[in-house]
């Protein structure tokens, strides 16, 4: 029987978060589920409490790993989205502690197991760290910060043989949408009426757009982190669902992408 390879998991309570839980745990592999507190959505599952935007909770849940560890998966995540000009200091400072600063807790505190277990880092990317898009400035530049501290950390750590692999989900049926909406509604409600007024016809075309598209099944995502998992030679990146279109705009010029964008989202030709 096959030695059993101990996963990091983070953001494990939420919609991927918990896919991915299962779909490991299904494969023989003990899952450490990060999460700010305990659920019986994990019931069986080992978990572990950290504030991923909180080191020393980090840091203490690293404490209490004793052993190698065969891969960390830095899923935990949110989404802040609206005009820049609108999003509140406090919402811009949340995006990146979570989706930047988050994961280079994680990796700083649980190095150690990794080199051990001769581990492999798992960091959830997006799309728009490759393509940003209007309107979601804060988590395509959240992201697009990932996925550099990512490839430079991939240089570094070459000489321990640590691979990083960045895995872009498509538009994934979570519940993660829907917070986000929440919470730029919150933002709008604290605007000024004016300057809100001004970004009503882009956003209600935005709305428009988002609202024609049709997500996907977590599982893909999964299995994905799986196949990452795995792997004896990992991939770069894994790619999943709708998320190969932004593979596709990458290669075109800037000019021609940018138009490309703003006609899908209904933006073109809009004035103040």
């Amino acid at each position: 029987m096959a030695e059993q390879k101990i996963v990091l998991v983070t953001g494990a309570a939420g919609g991927i978060g918990q896919a991915i839980v299962k779909a490991l745990t299904a494969k023989g592999h003990r899952v450490l589920a990060g999460v700010r507190e305990r659920t019986s959505a994990l019931d069986g599952t080992t978990q572990l409490i950290m504030d991923v935007t909180d080191p020393e909770t980090v840091t203490d849940a690293a404490k209490q790993v004793d052993g190698a560890l065969h891969a960390v998966i830095n899923n935990a995540g949110v989404i802040v989205q609206g005009p820049l000009e609108l999003v509140p200091p406090g919402e811009l400072r949340r995006q990146f502690e979570v989706n930047t600063y988050g994961p280079a807790y994680v990796m700083q505190a649980f190095l150690p197991m990794l080199r051990a277990g001769n581990g492999r880092i798992i960091n959830i990317s997006a799309p728009t760290a490759r393509v940003p898009l209007p309107f979601l400035a804060p988590i395509s530049a959240s992201k697009a910060a990932l996925a550099s501290l990512s490839d430079a950390l991939r240089l570094e750590l070459a000489a321990w043989g640590i691979p990083i692999v960045l895995i872009e989900p498509g538009t994934t049926s979570t519940p993660i949408f829907a917070r986000a909406e929440v919470a730029a509604q919150a933002a709008a409600a604290l605007a000024e009426p004016d300057r809100l007024a001004l970004y009503s016809k882009h956003l209600t075309r935005v709305a428009q757009a988002m609202a024609k598209q049709k997500p996907g099944p977590v599982e893909p995502v999964a299995n994905a982190v799986v196949a990452a998992v795995e792997a004896r030679n990992p991939k770069r990146r894994y790619v999943v669902g709708d998320a190969r279109l932004a593979s596709i705009l990458t290669r075109l010029p800037v000019r021609l992408r940018e138009r490309m964008v703003m006609s899908v989202l209904g933006l073109t030709g809009l004035r103040p």
